[in-house]
């Protein structure tokens, strides 16, 4: 089968991207396929003039072949296909992953030229499915547990790390609490250094050494303080999965939905802190006393998001639902995986 796998990742690399664009680098790896990214281009004069102005993408060069796969970080990048000139005709079949599948702006009228979409929430499929009368199917989000995994133990040295986003009263009762230097606490946020351009990748890797070494990471759902005018959703976004993989314990405030209760669905796979960020603090103190606790907690959750999350184990469910041979390359590689999730589950006699 010959794939092209589109993607934003490589024109337009973002921190908050990078989990998704690992599906598209993972997927073009094992299908042996062509990968390309579109960069942005600017909208043309009549429709920046009208207001109605929306992603536009400049043209690339692609032959064709059986089967293109659009990796969306939202529905918006559905359009990344109008990049292909007569792009219907040049491939058999169009299929996609969309991320942000709840946004539903964005699913514009590119979409009509897919065969099959697969939308991350069960309560997102309905849509783009009545108004472009497509296929459309439910996959959640994966993470490349298989690279990221930790391979040994390391000392957790820092005790609470917050990344990216964090609610700003919970950000200030934090700071407050263990900045001060007759704490005993690290407290460490923001660690990232750029969240566009050509350096991602390279933090990307720092960013997991650094969860590697700690032992609660803090996550929040959109809607605690939200910021912005976006639309947002009860989703289990990347931090959840890139935090439990490392082996944190993971605290906040976890999303209320069926992803979330089909996802996490492990004892202590999430702790829920107080909705007062001051009695919050005094919540994560009181588990950061307990050590032998943390690390049995983390050992599930590196076992459960091994066995159950990794994106090799999405794509053999699109091999499934579009009748595609498993490559070999992906066998190997979920045995690596199988073979990683046994060096870390402890024998019993």
């Amino acid at each position: 089968m010959k794939m092209t796998v589109l993607y934003a990742g490589q024109s337009s690399p973002h921190a908050g991207w990078a989990a998704i664009d690992e599906l598209a680098l993972i997927l073009a790896r094992v299908f042996n396929a062509e990968l390309l990214s579109p960069a942005i281009a600017p909208n043309p004069l009549l429709r920046r003039l009208s207001g109605r102005e929306k992603l536009h993408f400049a043209p690339l060069e692609c032959a064709g072949g059986d089967v293109l796969f659009v990796v969306a970080r939202g529905p918006e990048d559905l359009a990344m296909v109008r990049a292909i000139h007569n792009v219907r005709s040049k491939f058999q079949r169009i299929h996609a992953f969309v991320t942000d599948s709840y946004f539903r702006a964005g699913f514009y009228a590119e979409t009509a030229l897919f065969d099959s979409i697969t939308v991350t929430a069960h309560e997102d499929v309905d849509f783009p499915a009545q108004k472009f009368g497509i296929q459309v199917h439910q996959l959640y989000q994966g993470t490349d547990a298989l690279q990221w995994a930790p391979r040994q133990s390391h000392a957790r040295e820092i005790d609470i790390m917050s990344f990216g986003r964090t609610p700003p009263s919970y950000q200030s009762a934090l700071t407050q609490a263990f900045h001060n230097m007759d704490s005993p606490y690290l407290y460490l946020h923001s660690p990232l250094g750029n969240l566009s351009g050509p350096t991602v990748q390279v933090e990307r890797a720092m960013l997991f050494k650094l969860l590697h070494r700690t032992r609660i990471s803090l996550a929040f759902h959109l809607l605690i303080e939200p910021q912005g005018g976006r639309p947002r959703s009860m989703m289990v976004t990347s931090r959840w999965l890139e935090s439990l993989l490392s082996g944190c314990v993971v605290a906040g405030r976890r999303p209320v939905s069926r992803m979330a209760d089909e996802m996490l669905d492990w004892p202590g796979s999430t702790l829920e802190l107080s909705t007062v960020p001051q009695e919050a603090v005094q919540e994560l103190q009181r588990l950061l006393q307990d050590e032998d606790a943390l690390h049995a907690q983390r050992r599930i959750n590196v076992q459960n998001t091994l066995q159950r999350h990794d994106w090799r184990q999405r794509i053999l469910t699109l091999c499934a639902l579009n009748h595609w041979e498993v490559p070999q390359t992906l066998q190997d590689e979920l045995q690596q995986l199988d073979a990683l999730l046994l060096a870390c589950t402890p024998s019993h006699p």
